[in-house]
């Protein structure tokens, strides 16, 4: 059905003004131009089942779950826009032209819900919508699916989104929007439609629907892996130029996210290029540094897919090639930590083992060296922790569609919860020597080392996702030297 009122358009102050002659000009003489019929959304034969998954959750709830709107990034030009991983994960839409988009699942018989995606269609060309709004206009940002091509892309039911309110009044189901994302708003009005879903409970059942990945995503992420693994490679070939720069941090940011944009959606995550002391800084995004010889890199990057699986992998670099012998020192005791946590994941071990297990090699080292003034039995004691003025924060995250996925899941199933067949997360111990801590001895201040690898449960144990990228110190030397010649 359409709009009985057209919504206002998004235009500039400075927008030229348009004549009649020519709003009816470019309302004429349009050649069809139809998707290709057989495009569907990639995984499309799994989304389904994934819906009626929550369907059961919420037996007689009427569920929204928006994709979220553009945020102004300055004046009249947005941030780019992604859609919110719940969305992604139920309808497969994955593109910037979500923007405003929600899906329905409306009670339907006893148990059941009727899915309904609620979007704003093509621009017609019988108006000025196409050529004239800067937000969603064709001419402005590109081809959106009109309804017909968005039921067949997707399989699902497609309504105009200016017909969802007309559903939110009068008599209403239980209703529960997702909580987190930005509310669903009356497109004439600019008025949130509903209440949030104030207890979280949507999307704590959406995070812990999705906390086992299937083979498909487990193929979409060691694609992310792999496209990062790339990206790597290209950050240590470039090398000479970043250390010739004065923002060399900056330049290598670049460098990897040519390859996240040229490969994918771009970077799941803001790239931290963090050199010298910087790494220290556990997320560093400034990258506004200067790299130097003779100390390290710290880079921790993902790519993110067009399916928005994204990898998260962390590598600390020497940049003249070669690890000093207290940088070896360092990075050695954090690559036994990382071993350890490694060694300790498996279906059924508690998802806080690995961490335990990496942070009693990293106490093991500190008190060995003197750091620790207690020993390490004292100082990984529940009462006393102190090791953790140097490591700062935990050992891994479950990874997926965000690069800390699942994270509206209850403590239960995730922090104190077991490791499970499927589950994907990472193991990424660190050193973070602060180079004003008097604790330290001179020559370990100003040192951050972090090794992330992604990792998927099997029935045997774990396999490493990213094992393409080398982790022990003979192994990123020879790498390093190879492409650097």
């Amino acid at each position: 059905m359409s709009p009985q009122q057209p919504a206002p358009l998004h235009t500039g102050s400075h927008d030229l003004p348009v004549s009649p002659a020519l709003d009816a000009f470019m309302a004429t003489s349009w050649a069809a131009t139809p998707l290709p019929a057989d495009d569907r959304v990639p995984g499309h034969h799994l989304m389904p089942g994934r819906r009626a998954r929550l369907s059961a959750a919420f037996p007689g709830e009427r569920l929204l779950i928006p994709a979220g709107q553009l945020t102004v990034r300055s004046n009249d030009i947005d941030h780019r826009f992604r859609p919110h991983s719940a969305y992604a994960w139920l309808t497969g839409l994955c593109g910037e032209d979500q923007a405003g988009h929600v899906l329905v699942l409306e009670p339907a018989g006893a148990t059941g819900h009727e899915p309904t995606l609620y979007l704003r269609p093509r621009s017609p060309r019988n108006g000025p919508e196409c050529y004239r709004d800067r937000r969603y206009g064709e001419f402005w940002v590109g081809r959106r699916p009109d309804l017909a091509e968005a039921a067949r892309l997707t399989g699902l039911r497609t309504a105009h989104l200016d017909d969802l309110p007309k559903l939110l009044t009068g008599a209403q189901p239980a209703t529960r929007v997702l909580a987190g994302v930005d509310p669903v708003l009356d497109q004439a009005t600019g008025r949130p439609t509903a209440g949030a879903d104030r207890d979280g409970q949507l999307a704590s059942v959406l995070s812990e629907l999705r906390l086992i990945k299937d083979e498909w995503e487990v193929g979409r992420l060691q694609l992310a892996v792999d496209h990062t693994t790339a990206g790597f490679t290209d950050v240590v070939r470039a090398l000479p130029e970043a250390l010739r720069h004065p923002r060399g941090e900056r330049w290598i940011e670049g460098v990897f996210n040519l390859r996240a944009r040229a490969e994918g959606n771009g970077t799941g995550y803001q790239t931290i290029a963090a050199s010298g002391a910087h790494a220290c800084v556990l997320h560093w995004i400034r990258n506004e540094g200067r790299l130097r010889e003779g100390e390290l890199l710290l880079l921790d990057a993902g790519v993110e897919t067009d399916s928005l699986h994204t990898a998260d992998i962390t590598r600390t670099l020497p940049l003249s090639g070669t690890f000093s012998p207290v940088q070896r020192q360092l990075y050695e005791l954090v690559l036994a930590a990382q071993d350890a946590g490694i060694a300790a994941l498996r279906p059924g071990a508690r998802f806080r083992d690995f961490h335990l297990a990496a942070m009693r090699v990293i106490a093991e080292g500190l008190a060995d060296w003197g750091v620790l003034r207690i020993s390490a039995e004292q100082a990984l004691h529940e009462d006393s922790g102190l090791y953790r003025r140097y490591t700062l924060c935990g050992s891994g995250h479950m990874l997926g569609l965000d690069v800390h996925d699942c994270a509206r899941a209850r403590a239960e199933t995730y922090l104190d919860g077991v490791l499970a067949e499927g589950h994907v997360l990472t193991v990424e111990p660190g050193l973070y020597l602060q180079p004003d801590d008097e604790t330290l001895p001179l020559e370990l201040r100003g040192i951050g080392i972090r090794i992330e690898d992604d990792l998927v449960i099997t029935a045997e144990g774990a396999r490493l996702l990213s094992g393409a990228l080398p982790r022990t110190v003979p192994a990123i030397e020879e790498w390093m030297a190879t492409l650097l010649r």
